[in-house]
């Protein structure tokens, strides 16, 4: 099963250099286990474009979805057998990046 492994950030800045060794060390370990599907980092929530074309027209408007003190600073797409392998290996993550994560099947 596919899980979606949420970075949650309240910072605007990167990861430390100790943290990236960290999450590029976590991405190895994922790949050499067969778990690692896709993973990003995204850009800071005001590079955003929002689009809602549900009316007639479409609006399109800058920044972010969703105005917060946090936001989803980066994803991986995980393969796990079940959930608790999916919650160990986020935990792993998290430690990793040094933020919070959020997890989520794929249906």
């Amino acid at each position: 099963m596919q899980y979606l492994v949420s970075v949650i950030d309240d910072t605007a800045g990167l990861a430390t250099p100790d943290e990236m060794e960290a999450i590029n060390a976590f991405n190895d370990r994922l790949e050499a286990d067969g778990h690692w599907v896709f993973a990003g980092g995204l850009a800071a929530p005001s590079s955003a474009t929002v689009i809602d074309n549900r009316g007639e027209e479409a609006i399109v408007t800058d920044g972010p979805f969703l105005e917060s003190k946090e936001h989803l600073a980066g994803f991986w797409i995980l393969e796990a057998a079940d959930l608790d392998v999916a919650l160990k290996l986020a935990a792993e993550g998290s430690k990793a990046c040094n933020r919070k994560i959020e997890v989520r099947p794929f249906r």
